[in-house]
């Protein structure tokens, strides 16, 4: 054991001897361990300790001064894990310090005795604070290393993953299906470290967009994304070549083209301009026999247009040699064959995987022909049909078309019966359907009988049992919804199972109570349990007696709560998380976004309230938007003007000054009230001074320079008048004549004379 000591005076007592031993080629870790204890006398002094034993005790004594603290660090082998086990409360924070940033265990809130708290890495770090309280005792923690291990790797999508472990060293092995390439590594091992973790990212299954296939066997061809839509603007090219001496033979097992210009071509050759041998612009169904090359070779070639796409195809290639048939294929079912050869005289017969029905061709088929040998009747399909009845003691019921998805407007029934004595186990394992979709239960052998269960939408799995030996399953799709994707509908398996008599009897919990709904326990049965205040159930709150004599789980157990609920968002804030996610001792901190001020406490802190649940320490606060203080008027002197005159202006306001005449204005015309505590304006208010005497003489020269030829132009205008006088006319009693004597200007007669 490695011990780091600080200088404080400290008597330790220890006895310890470790052997870790790894068996790499189990994948297993044994450990051999003896305790170690360490007892801490009482000191005046700062206290600290560091542990690398993989176990021990820690005795910790509390110290004669209050607000003394110790701090103990416990660090194992890189890929463990640090378990601690406390038996009383006490001043304590635990904290997770092998990350990159420190993480809160817990602290004094939630210590209790018995309490059990994991590291995610392989250090901690304790502090323990003395508060000096009289006959305190002491607090002792036990700690164990345990191996930590890396997430369980997520499957590809189109692939497949194999673990041979999940502790560090581990490998995970990943395999894509027939049609698809492996994008990433194939393997990815665990690292240890701290916190162990994958060595790289997980990778994906891509189908190909074309591709030269040689020595072509068996395999299949799917387009990119199936079974997932397709891509718009593809061109992809296959070329098949089997083995010499051996032709191809196609299987289709989907093609699903959008109605515009998608196109899948499948030519007997080796390049785009060998001859067709299926287009399928020309037919409308597919040729449930497949399809043929003369050849070896096969040129298939897969065009999509820049407008609506669909799920694609996917199609099942194999060879044959001369002389035999090809290898028979039916989805969703299996086949025996008297020859594994497939030469002329051998019987296949065929087979529909549980819940599939055959159909089309025959279930039994012959290689006839030696000429040219080819199956006498073509392969039949298998299908998940719509409604039936059925009398086997157990089988499996599926949506129509599963796991394509089913149609929209259907109403199918399907009957269930087994013997008068037996009842049925409705094991449903997948329910997603439309939330238009019904799918009803019905414990009878008609519509009329009382009904199980009815659902919609998406459920988890669960079971169902009637009190009959009948049960009848209706399935409603709505006829105005189409759904859409594999895997939607519903799987329900379903088991003849005895008739019971009753249940045995369920005990108590801690901490918690039970209600039954029979006190005989008879099958249907319900037992109901609930927790008190401050406890929560772990496992199922409801157990069903079943028919066979078993309850429907495990009796579950009431904890003690630890951990507050996620307290919400706060409108126009982000909130800030620390230590585990709302553990007793973790805080929310909720801060306000710009504009916004808060009203109540920003901090909340999660705390256990003795025998009640852990609350947060303070209702959730509110940003409200912020107010803010008017901006005075700041005044205007005598020989200025405000564009508004008010006592206080509220921020954002403008406020225009203008001068009275003969003063100009100096500095901004307009100030504006800015937003703060308080409100200020942005700048003074401007000054008026007189206009300046320069500019004074300078405007009367100009007036000068107007009016001087001005009044030169109307002096000659006047000598010319005075000059030359106007003319005088006199009028006579009836007429009038001019100073010449004419009378044309007399034209009526004159009342008196004008000169």
């Amino acid at each position: 054991m490695a011990l780091k000591n600080s200088p404080d005076h400290q008597h330790l007592n220890l006895t310890s001897a470790s052997q870790v031993e790894v068996d790499k080629r189990a994948t297993t870790t044994s450990t051999t361990i003896t305790t170690t204890t360490i007892t801490i006398m009482q000191t005046s002094e700062p206290c600290s300790l560091n542990f690398t034993d993989p176990e021990g005790n820690i005795e910790i004594l509390q110290q004669p001064d209050s607000g003394v603290e110790c701090n103990y660090l416990v660090t194992v082998y890189l890929g463990y894990g640090i378990e601690v086990q406390v038996s009383a409360r006490g001043s304590l924070l635990f904290e997770d310090t092998g990350g990159r940033e420190p993480s809160i265990l817990a602290n004094e809130s939630v210590l209790m005795r018995g309490l059990v708290l994991r590291s995610w890495s392989n250090q901690i770090s304790i502090r323990f604070r003395s508060d000096h309280q009289p006959n305190s005792g002491s607090l002792l923690l036990h700690y164990q290393a345990f191996v930590l291990s890396c997430a369980f790797p997520k499957e590809p999508a189109g692939g497949e993953v194999s673990v041979t472990h999940l502790h560090a060293g581990g490998e995970a092995f990943f395999h894509c299906f027939t049609g698809y390439r492996l994008h990433g590594p194939k393997m990815l091992t665990c690292r240890n470290a701290t916190t162990p973790y994958w060595s790289g990212k997980e990778p994906r299954c891509v189908a190909s967009c074309g591709g030269m296939i040689k020595n072509a066997t068996y395999g299949r061809i799917v387009s990119p994304g199936f079974p997932g839509n397709y891509s718009n603007n593809l061109t992809c090219h296959w070329v098949l070549e089997a083995p010499e001496g051996h032709r191809l033979h196609v299987h289709f097992e989907k093609v699903a083209l959008a109605e515009d210009d998608d196109r899948l071509m499948i030519k007997n050759g080796n390049n785009i301009d060998s001859p067709p041998v299926y287009d399928s612009y020309e037919v409308e169904y597919l040729p449930n026999e497949g399809v043929f090359s003369t050849g070896r070779y096969l040129f298939i070639e897969f065009t999509t247009d820049g407008t609506i796409t669909s799920t694609g195809a996917a199609i099942r290639y194999e060879a044959f040699a001369k002389g035999m048939c090809y290898e028979p294929f039916v989805k969703y079912g299996n086949f025996s064959s008297s020859d594994s050869t497939y030469s002329v005289g051998a019987v296949v017969e065929f087979s529909c995987d549980p819940g599939y029905t055959l159909e089309q061709g025959s279930v039994v088929i012959e290689c006839v022909d030696a000429q040219n040998p080819q199956w006498n009747e073509t392969e039949p399909a298998c299908r998940a049909v719509c409604s039936g009845e059925i009398t086997d003691s157990a089988g499996v019921v599926l949506s129509p078309n599963w796991p394509e998805a089913y149609d929209k407007g259907q109403d199918c029934i399907w009957g269930i019966h087994v013997e008068e004595d037996k009842r049925i186990m409705l094991d449903i394992q997948v329910l997603r359907v439309g939330k238009n979709d019904l799918l009803t239960f019905y414990d009878g052998d008609d519509l009329t009988a009382n009904i199980m269960g009815q659902y919609s939408g998406t459920k988890p799995h669960f079971k169902l049992y009637t009190s009959m030996a009948d049960v009848t399953i209706q399935f409603q799709s709505d006829p105005a919804t189409n759904i859409y994707g594999y895997n939607n509908g519903f799987v329900v398996h379903f088991f003849e199972v005895p008739r019971n008599d009753t249940c045995s009897e369920l005990p108590e919990i801690a901490n918690g109570w039970k209600s039954t709904s029979h006190p005989d326990l008879i099958h249907g049965t319900v037992i109901t349990y609930q927790c008190y205040p401050g406890y929560e159930l772990v496992g199922s709150e409801i157990l069903m007696c079943q028919w066979d004599l078993t309850w429907s789980g495990d009796v579950p157990r009431c904890e003690e709560v630890m951990t507050c609920q996620d307290p919400g968002n706060v409108e126009h804030s982000r909130k800030v998380i620390t230590g585990s996610r709302f553990t007793v001792g973790s805080t929310v901190q909720y801060i306000c976004n710009k504009g916004y001020t808060l009203s109540g406490s920003s901090l909340l802190t999660c705390y256990n309230r003795d025998s009640n649940t852990p609350k947060w320490s303070e209702r959730l606060p509110k940003c409200v938007p912020e107010k803010y203080e008017p901006c005075r008027n700041p005044g205007a002197a005598s020989t200025s003007v405000q564009s508004s005159e008010k006592a206080f202006y509220q921020a954002g306001e403008m406020l225009t000054f203008s001068c009275h005449t003969g003063y100009e204005l100096q500095g901004e015309p307009t100030i504006h009230c800015i937003p703060g505590h308080p409100s200020q304006w942005n700048s003074t208010p401007p000054a008026c001074k007189v206009v300046n005497l320069d500019y004074g003489m300078e405007g009367t020269n100009v007036a000068l320079a107007v009016f001087i030829p001005t009044a030169i132009i109307l002096v000659v205008v006047v000598g010319i008048y005075v000059y030359f006088p106007p003319q005088s006319v006199h009028c006579s009693s009836s007429l009038c004549s001019d100073s010449k004597g004419s009378l044309s200007g007399c034209q009526r007669p004159c009342r008196h004379m004008t000169t």
